[in-house]
């Protein structure tokens, strides 16, 4: 699955529009590059089906040169070799690593840190960055935004009170689970060849970080 055009060409109109409003000085240039921010506005809003106001609003309150946005994940196996998922209220209680953006003054690894211990409860410390992907070549479903996802191999060095852990108003469910027995994933976030890549990297400590 790779974004539709429309999506593509939106979000490239709307770069370029976002860069020429950060560096223009021109009056005439300025009202130019906000026409090409309305276009992309009409075309997101016409694609998704939703309304343009909101999302004229949206764009036009974003400031700066447009970059990707940065996801992180954390990767975090139990002594028997399951991986720790949690379960997404905002999309049908569906699965997914814990995770999340990244904000402003963390680090990546304190950002991953710090999703895992609000979402799963558990006390981490990050090993090793096991991969960075570009959300738009892994099959994802389309998104307005363009997404790196880092994917953060954390070990557990201490576990919260267990009522944390049975869940917040994140996430539901909490819980390892084996290769053969993973349940109904949050596609926007997590895919299933992405688990069994990360399986691959548990039996195979050594390998280098993947990208791309």
């Amino acid at each position: 699955m790779t974004d539709p055009r429309w999506l593509e060409w939106a979000n490239r109109i709307r770069s370029i529009a976002r860069a020429g409003l950060t560096y223009t000085e021109g009056p005439f240039d300025r009202e130019r590059y906000e026409q090409l921010q309305e276009i992309a506005a009409e075309m997101l809003a016409a694609g998704g089906e939703g309304e343009f106001a909101p999302i004229h609003d949206l764009l036009k309150s974003e400031m700066g040169y447009m970059t990707p946005k940065v996801d992180v994940r954390g990767v975090v196996f139990d002594a028997e070799g399951r991986l720790l998922l949690v379960q997404e209220h905002q999309d049908n209680d569906l699965w997914t690593l814990p995770g999340g953006w990244a904000d402003i003054y963390d680090s990546p690894s304190e950002a991953v840190l710090r999703e895992i211990r609000e979402e799963a409860g558990y006390e981490t410390r990050a090993v090793k960055l096991l991969a960075v992907w570009d959300r738009d070549r892994h099959g994802h479903p389309p998104h307005p935004d363009y997404i790196y996802k880092l994917f953060f191999r954390c070990e557990i060095t201490g576990e919260a009170a267990p009522e944390v852990r049975a869940g917040n108003l994140e996430t539901g469910g909490v819980g390892f689970f084996g290769e053969m027995e993973i349940p109904p994933l949050s596609l926007s976030r997590l895919m299933p060849h992405q688990v069994t890549r990360l399986f691959e990297h548990y039996r195979h400590p050594d390998w280098p970080t993947d990208f791309d």
